[in-house]
């Protein structure tokens, strides 16, 4: 078995976890007795450490730089747990398909990290204790949707740009205007609307819970919020049914998924029969050795590539072995890469239609931990094992299918397992984190868990969405706002529920009048505005990029000017 760099990388932190830090405090020798923190390892009876270790042995420091340090390391592992949870997912989607799994578990699944940090915020400790954590919590929630509808949304318009026609939609592949404020934007489809409408339902119980604190209610701040709760738990389940009965999402990433299958395929077949690298030693694509290829398969020497050609050089793939015919292949390869409309494969075309294949093959097997010098290999192995199942081809290879299946549903469950095992056992670590580094540096742990956090937890899905959208055309980028307004979605109904329970149970007071009003803030502007147009101009993304340091300029404004919490 190979081990990757990643994999090396995960070992040499979890190593780290096992070494005890502790902080010292020594009076610097002078006059003003400014105290300098020493970070080093306890070698004698007079140093001690006043934190409290998770668990009783995992790491703690009372110090800046320690803290630092330690969220870094449960960040990461974080990150990891949230990419096994997503490759879990996918894997259960594609055997499965779309219903019950893609509409019920994979948005649960997907909320799972964020859920879980949420919960362990105010799980522990003393009534008081929790009530000063659980805004690390609340930090999550607000910092997360935030980050999704304004640097992740604005990030997927501007490297999914396209020309924008006369009739004000997008012309898919075609970027020749640069950053042309109202010539450049991106398009989706009406159906990506109604998940922006969805999404802007999923606020409700965030507005009734800030009732009390509107109408001046001495009472019944409790009562409220087992009803928020109620209504949290019935938008979930309410979601997850749509999911089942219109599972439009899900058959759309299968869609992505078999263009995956044909890319895998035909960069594999490049690299072991043709001419030349198709990658240069920096890991550029090698120009000269793509328009070899152009020149090979263009068998007239018309300088284009017609169906007929492109089918003849197909037949010469084994696109059995994936389950994958001829004709959807064609079909597949020149939809993608006649940006002209021509119906034929012109030489600038096929190179930059290659070396956009090349450049997301890189981008997937990096982002997934199998990052190799030979990736075309990683890329084509990884696309057959997770997506051998995708197509059936009748009672031939009906047994091997099912082999097939039975690998992938144990390799399935197995990520699952790792994933939800990595976020319960990380996620009190990096809370307890994130308290103490907010006590050592003075900085309020609601805006460290606002910004931080959602990086650990969001990271793989951001990287998807952003790798989705940067194929530039309407069907991936409507998927990739899809996603973005699903995850917002999720985080306003499951991830609420659990935050409410947590108020509830331990009867913790309700003071978040400023983190729900950026929360409701950010979800209504980019939710009006996303719902009734289905054309995104370039100038768009700077609306969501201003939206998100003014949240933390309201939140700081509120709380600490006027005095809300």
């Amino acid at each position: 078995m190979t081990i990757t760099k990643q994999q090396i990388l995960s070992l040499l932190f979890l190593f780290l976890l096992t070494i005890p830090i502790t902080a010292r405090l020594t009076p610097y020798p002078s006059s003003s007795s400014v105290r300098v923190v020493r970070l080093l390892q306890s070698n004698d009876g007079n140093s001690t450490s006043s934190c409290e270790k998770t668990y009783g042995f995992l790491p703690c420091t009372e110090t800046v730089l320690g803290n630092l340090f330690l969220i870094l390391v449960y960040g990461y592992l974080m990150y990891k747990a949230a990419t096994y949870l997503s490759s879990g997912s996918e894997l259960l989607l594609e055997i499965l398909g779309p219903g019950i799994v893609g509409g019920l578990l994979l948005p649960i699944l997907g909320a799972l990290p964020d859920a879980m940090l949420i919960l362990v915020s105010g799980l522990s400790g003393s009534k008081e204790t929790a009530q000063s954590q659980v805004l690390i919590g609340m930090g999550l929630l607000a910092g997360s949707t935030t980050m999704l509808l304004t640097v992740l949304w604005g990030t997927c318009v501007l490297v999914g740009k396209c020309d924008i026609s006369d009739n004000f939609t997008t012309i898919d592949s075609q970027d020749t205007k640069g950053f042309s404020l109202m010539g450049s934007g991106v398009s989706t489809d009406k159906q990506t609307s109604y998940a922006a409408r969805i999404m802007l339902i999923s606020i409700v119980p965030f507005v009734i819970i800030q009732f009390p604190k509107v109408f001046k209610f001495n009472s019944g701040q409790r009562v409220v919020v087992l009803i928020c709760l109620i209504i949290s738990v019935l938008l979930v389940l309410s979601y997850c049914f749509y999911q089942i009965y219109q599972p439009w999402i899900q058959k759309r990433r299968l869609e992505y998924v078999r263009l995956k299958l044909v890319m895998s395929g035909i960069l594999h077949h490049f690299q072991l029969k043709f001419l030349g690298r198709l990658m240069n030693e920096d890991g550029s694509p090698n120009v000269h050795s793509i328009s070899k290829l152009f020149h090979a398969i263009d068998s007239d020497g018309d300088q284009k590539i017609s169906c007929d050609e492109l089918h003849a050089f197909v037949v010469g793939i084994q696109f059995e072995e994936m389950d994958l015919e001829k004709e959807s292949a064609v079909n597949e390869v020149m939809g993608d890469f006649d940006t002209s409309g021509n119906n034929f494969i012109e030489e600038n075309e096929f190179i930059e239609g290659v070396s956009k294949w090349l450049r997301e093959a890189k981008n997937t097997v990096s982002i997934t931990g199998n990052y190799s010098n030979n990736f075309f290999q990683d890329f084509h192995q990884r696309t057959r094992d997770e997506h051998s199942t995708l197509i059936n081809t009748g009672e031939e290879g009906e047994e091997e299918n099912l082999g097939n299946k039975k690998w992938t549903s144990i390799k399935a469950g197995l990520l699952l397992l790792l994933g939800t095992c990595m976020a319960a056992a990380f996620a009190d670590p990096l809370v307890d984190t994130v308290h103490n580094f907010s006590q050592a540096t003075k900085i309020p742990s609601f805006f460290i868990s606002f910004i931080a956090m959602p990086l650990a937890t969001n990271s793989s899905e951001a990287v998807s969405a952003i790798i989705f959208a940067s194929r530039k055309k309407k069907n991936t980028s409507s998927l990739t706002f899809s996603e973005i307004y699903g995850g917002v979605t999720m985080n306003n109904t499951l991830c609420l529920a659990v935050f409410l329970a947590l108020v509830y149970v331990r009867q913790l007071t309700w003071d978040f009048s400023s983190e729900v009003l950026v929360i409701l803030l950010v979800c209504v502007i980019m939710g009006l505005f996303t719902s009734f147009r289905t054309t995104f101009p370039l100038w768009t993304c700077s609306i969501a990029y201003f939206l998100y340091p003014l949240s933390l300029v309201i939140v700081y404004v509120l709380d600490y000017k006027f005095g809300w919490s």
